[in-house]
């Protein structure tokens, strides 16, 4: 499908990932104004707006907004994107998320229970390049949560 909001949330992340962070969460914030009722939209958008913050309490928030989203989303509409996509994939990611910014704000009880989340619903994960990736952000979570660290994941 052709959607132009993707098109622009990903210009705008391509952007934040070329350093210019500020300009990045300009556009996502004007995409989310953008999308009010489109709980597809507003998932994405706010799944990376998150990753785009520079103050953990702002990133926890976007997270939050993500999640909450989700749950307005049917398969059928995220299958308007793309075919094969299912809701239930997404909850891994937005998981794993969130357990992660529990860690880095120093807390751990919050954070093994949304790694307990992603980890149950991540057999919805597929054998694809995504899945490995969230499958091994589960796993650096639970180290970072065993070694007691709040920084941020190795990038590797």
């Amino acid at each position: 499908m052709d959607d132009d909001v993707m098109a622009r949330v990903t210009a705008a992340v391509q952007r934040g990932r070329a350093g210019d962070r500020v300009a990045a969460r300009q556009e996502l914030a004007v995409i989310w104004a953008e999308v009010q009722g489109d709980d597809f939209h507003r998932c994405v958008v706010a799944h990376v707006m998150a990753d785009l913050q520079d103050d953990q309490r702002d990133e926890l928030m976007w997270d939050e907004r993500a999640l909450a989203a989700v749950d307005g989303v049917s398969d059928e509409r995220a299958q308007e994107f793309d075919p094969r996509l299912r809701v239930r994939g997404f909850l891994p990611s937005l998981y794993a998320s969130l357990a992660d910014d529990h860690r880095r704000l120093g807390d751990a009880d919050r954070a093994r229970e949304f790694l307990g989340r992603a980890r149950a619903a991540s057999d919805a994960l597929g054998g694809d390049a995504f899945g490995d990736l969230v499958r091994g952000v589960l796993d650096k979570v639970d180290r970072a949560l065993a070694e007691g660290s709040t920084g941020r994941l190795p990038e590797d």
